[in-house]
């Protein structure tokens, strides 16, 4: 992948490189268009995304649809949620 135009928030994307290599998370946020913040409310929590490149991730083509619309309503997000999220749909 080779920039943020393929992803969206709520995305499930594996990791390909690093400590966290084969690890699933849910992109949080589109930094710009090399760089995202994933969570998997385990390794990195809510309060402290991973910023990840993009090329250094692939994309799973699950979303949730659930963390957009928590995301726009404000409400609060737990690593629990996150968690059930990622099992739920990976």
């Amino acid at each position: 992948m080779e920039d943020t135009k393929e992803l969206a928030i709520g995305q499930i994307v594996k990791s390909k490189a690093g400590r966290d290599k084969n690890r699933k998370f849910l992109v949080l946020d589109i930094i710009d268009d090399n760089f995202v913040l994933l969570v998997d409310g385990d390794l990195r929590k809510y309060d402290s995304p991973k910023m990840k490149k993009v090329k250094h991730i692939a994309k799973v083509n699950q979303f949730s649809c659930d963390l957009k619309a928590e995301l726009d309503q404000g409400r609060s997000i737990t690593d629990e949620w996150i968690r059930r999220e990622i099992d739920k749909l990976g």
